[in-house]
């Protein structure tokens, strides 16, 4: 499903939530763009993998988990879980 997934899509969550901006998908997981990061994560890129996208519904990439879920399920590029 990663194949349909491009540049400047927007990422919302199963309630229709902005999420992010897909930036592109990088080893199978989607990069959000730097300009959808805030606070202290602000200036760098998060990655959410691709087991959590329920579908592609036109420019949008729908998430399994709402969108104030999906921010917790956000990775740093090490893989790690973000810390909020």
């Amino acid at each position: 499903m990663t194949d349909k997934i491009k540049e400047n899509m927007e990422v919302i969550g199963a309630d229709g939530v902005h999420v992010g901006t897909v930036d592109c998908v990088e080893a199978g997981r989607i990069k959000l763009k730097k300009s959808d990061a805030h606070g202290r994560h602000e200036g760098h890129h998060h990655y959410i993998e691709r087991g959590f996208v329920a579908g592609v519904e036109g420019d949008k990439v729908r998430l399994s988990a709402n969108a104030d879920v999906a921010v917790t399920l956000e990775e740093e590029p090490s893989g790690k879980p973000i810390s909020l």
